[in-house]
């Protein structure tokens, strides 16, 4: 998490259950000023400390888990109820070491409901998963491929390039639901036209730093 304060008591209220269901719950900061990192810890939780940038955040957090498989949830994402179970089931069945949910986007826009559409449908074809979509995955399959890359964009398209050279991902209809906030303050069109670019620059080779600019 970066600056959550605003959404920080229902994101430790959904990890509170987490907890209560027996799984290791930590929060990684990537160097918040509002207070949020110590409010989490009053409230009992593990908060790690990091620089900001989400692989550097989700590798450091890896690294102090001890369960055999690691979610990778973003702070503005819930995960549905059930989803630890899910979770094991979707491996279990597929045989996948790694996979993500489906996702919805929350906001008022109607267009927000067909870019989740197409996300989970380009994901579904293409095997490749965003940070969006809660992606899991195996200790041994995340060891293997050397984690997240230490870049400041596309960390998430590229573990899940090195991953599906290992299987597909098993896919879970199931829906978590991430925060539209970005789409709507930045306009939805502008947004999709932006990823779009930066998608397919770095498909041709455009390095994550430069393409990290255009995205700020």
């Amino acid at each position: 998490m970066l600056n959550e304060a605003p959404g920080l008591p229902s994101l430790l209220r959904r990890l509170s259950l987490l907890k209560q269901q027996g799984c290791e719950v930590l929060i990684v900061d990537g160097g918040s000023d509002d207070g949020c990192a110590e409010q989490a810890r009053q409230m009992g939780f593990r908060v790690l400390s990091s620089s900001s940038g989400r692989a550097r955040q989700m590798n450091l957090g890896a690294a102090h888990a001890t369960g055999q498989v690691l979610l990778f949830l973003h702070a503005d994402t819930a995960l549905p109820e059930g989803a630890t179970i899910t979770i094991q089931r979707a491996m279990r069945l597929s045989g996948s070491p790694w996979g993500r949910f489906d996702v919805v986007i929350g906001g008022t826009h109607p267009m927000l409901s067909v870019v989740a559409k197409l996300m989970n449908l380009r994901s579904r074809w293409t095997g490749i998963a965003t940070g969006d979509q809660a992606i899991f995955v195996t200790r041994e399959a995340f060891d293997a491929v050397g984690g997240f890359p230490d870049q400041p964009l596309m960390e998430d398209i590229e573990l899940s390039r090195r991953l599906l050279k290992r299987a597909h991902p098993a896919c879970i209809a199931d829906t978590v639901q991430t925060s539209g906030r970005r789409w709507e303050r930045h306009g939805i069109w502008r947004t999709i036209l932006l990823m779009w670019r930066l998608r397919w620059a770095y498909w041709r080779g455009v390095p994550a730093d430069q393409l990290a600019h255009l995205y700020r």
